[in-house]
This record gives C-alpha cells, sequence and structure tokens, in this order.
C-alpha cells in the first residue's frame, strides 16, 4: 500500500504572494521505496472558457482557450534515494515571489466562476524511474492579495439610494401593479470589502399586491476578449432572502449578505479577461401565475416580480 499526501501549514490553506509556501509531504508505505527524486511544484493559472451562450460570439471559438500562467516553479525535495516503510514527513518551504525578482505577473486571488477559474495547485511527485509508476498527489491552496495592495476603505462606506417602482421596470407588470402601483426605496453600498458582509437596508412603501418575498441577489460578470470580440456571461452567485411574506408598509428592513470565498474575488479589469460583480434586490408579489413557475430563473423578468440591480465593486482591505 502506498499513500502520498500533501498538508500546508495551514489549515485555510490561505497565503499571499510573498508568503512562504510552508507544510510537508507524508508518505506512507508498506515497504521501502527506492525514488529519482521527490520533486514539488506549484501552478498558478487563469483558465479560460468560452460557452455557446456568450453574446457576439460565433459557435467556431466556443470552447476551452489557452490557460493564463501566472506562477509555474518545481523544485527538488529530496535526491535519489530511498524512503522508508512506515510513516514519513518530508518538510518544505517554497517562496512564491522571489523578493529579489523583478516585478513579476499579477498574482490574482483564487476564484471559481463557470467561464474563469483562477486556480494555484501544489503537486508533488516521487519519480520511480521507467519500471514503476510514479506517485503524485495534489492540492489546491489560495491565494489573496498583498497587504500592499490593499485598499483602504472609509469606515462608512458611501451608500446608493434606490427605488424600485412600476416606473422604473423595463419588463411588464401584473395589471394591479401597473394601475394600483408600488414604491420600494433603500440604501445599499457599490463598494465592499471581501472581509466584510455587504449592508444596507430596504423599506416597502406602498404596494397594490400582498408581497410574497424579497431577495438580494449576487450576480458575477465574467468576460473573456477572442479576438476583437468580448464573451460576457452573467450568472447567479447566491439568494439572500431578507423578507418572507407581506411586509408591513413603511418598515425598514436590514440588508445584511455574507459574500461566498471561492466564488468572489476583488473586482478584476485584465486585458484578456475581467471578473465584476452585481447586486440585484428582487421584489416577488403573491400571485397566482407565480406558483405556476416556481423553479424560474431568478433573473428571468415576470409579471410579479420588480428589480433593480446595481453594480457592486469588491475590494480587499487592511
Amino acid at each position: 500500500m502506498s499513500e502520498l499526501e500533501i498538508k500546508l501549514s495551514r489549515s485555510n490553506r490561505i497565503y499571499r504572494p510573498d508568503e512562504p509556501l510552508q507544510g510537508k509531504i507524508i508518505t506512507k508505505f508498506s515497504s521501502s521505496v527506492s525514488h529519482y527524486g521527490v520533486r514539488l511544484s506549484v501552478n498558478g493559472s487563469v483558465n479560460l472558457q468560452v460557452r455557446g451562450g456568450s453574446a457576439g460570439v460565433i459557435e467556431s471559438v466556443v470552447g476551452v482557450l489557452k490557460p493564463i500562467t501566472i506562477v509555474k516553479r518545481s523544485v527538488e525535495i529530496r535526491p535519489s534515494g530511498k524512503i522508508s516503510s512506515g510513516t514519513t514527513e518530508i518538510p518544505f518551504s517554497l517562496i512564491l515571489k522571489q523578493p529579489g525578482e523583478r516585478k513579476s505577473g499579477k498574482f490574482y486571488e483564487t476564484f471559481h466562476g463557470e467561464d474563469i477559474s483562477i486556480q494555484y495547485l501544489l503537486t508533488v511527485e516521487v519519480a520511480r524511474g521507467y519500471l514503476h509508476k510514479s506517485l503524485s498527489a495534489t492540492l489546491e491552496f489560495i491565494i489573496e492579495s498583498e497587504k500592499a495592495e490593499h485598499l483602504e476603505l472609509p469606515i462608512s462606506p458611501e451608500l446608493v439610494f434606490f427605488y424600485i417602482t412600476q416606473d422604473t421596470q423595463k419588463h411588464p407588470l401584473l395589471s394591479e401593479l401597473k394601475s394600483g402601483g408600488f414604491r420600494v426605496s433603500g440604501r445599499i453600498p457599490t463598494q465592499c470589502s471581501l472581509s466584510c458582509a455587504l449592508r444596507g437596508e430596504l423599506t416597502v412603501e406602498a404596494s397594490a399586491l400582498p408581497i410574497q418575498s424579497i431577495d438580494i441577489h449576487l450576480l458575477r460578470v465574467e468576460s473573456i476578449l477572442v479576438g476583437d470580440r468580448i464573451a460576457s456571461e452573467t450568472s447567479l452567485i447566491q439568494t439572500t432572502q431578507i423578507a418572507d411574506g407581506d411586509i408591513s408598509r413603511g418598515l425598514t428592513l436590514p440588508i445584511y449578505v455574507l459574500l461566498p470565498r471561492l466564488l468572489t474575488c476583488p473586482s478584476v479589469l485584465a486585458g484578456p479577461f475581467s471578473i465584476e460583480f452585481k447586486v440585484s434586490i428582487v421584489i416577488n408579489f403573491q400571485s397566482e401565475l407565480s406558483k405556476l413557475h416556481p423553479k424560474s430563473d431568478p433573473r428571468t423578468p415576470r409579471l410579479w416580480l420588480a428589480m433593480e440591480t446595481l453594480p457592486l465593486e469588491l475590494v480587499r482591505t487592511r
């Protein structure tokens, strides 16, 4: 029986580019193993994929594009020799961004999207020559931006006011809403630190129909440059319900949304790609029609839905 494992010094696996990546390689062998070296490799890349639904992109360019390399480094941890039977721990320390190097490429933060994925992988390989299959193990670790790149966000981030009425909607509404009307107002930030929750407030001032629920949708907009065209896709990251059932008129409701770590990152506007975010306030009115479409896409305009979507810049702060 042969087992090979990588264990990092930090349980959360979060590191900055200028910090040493430390840990140990753990082997569990039923008998001693001869090898031609133990190597440790780190690979960081931006993986891009264009899907058929992207606006303005012809079918011939749909598919996986060449990844953008962020970092690629390999070091020998042990020269040729033997690893004894039982459990063996081999410590290691690897610098991602050498302090003496000239300014290297951008270390984008780890991000798992639908079209864009920024990933950092650590791989150990025990080479065993031509007669035996090499042993290997891979572990993903998470990169966050250096402290020098963190922004000093104001203590009280500026909140923008929003209003949702029948006149702000670009899609048709139920006849009762069009004739009787409704008005929802509130405040929400358009810039938010990844280490904080998205906070705001909302008030239902008037509504001709009872309200079924109010949700906050967190959206990501992934854009990829393909030739002279831009393929852009908007997808839903998460939904946070802030109200269930009809709301008392004039009552101020708090907005509190926790940001998921791997599904978000600081907003990126790079040359070949960009990652941006939006926040959407969606009011669902009680209607027989809504009961017939319980699993409809919440981003799709419906007769019984009113919504307001605002840009959201995500930043890493000190």
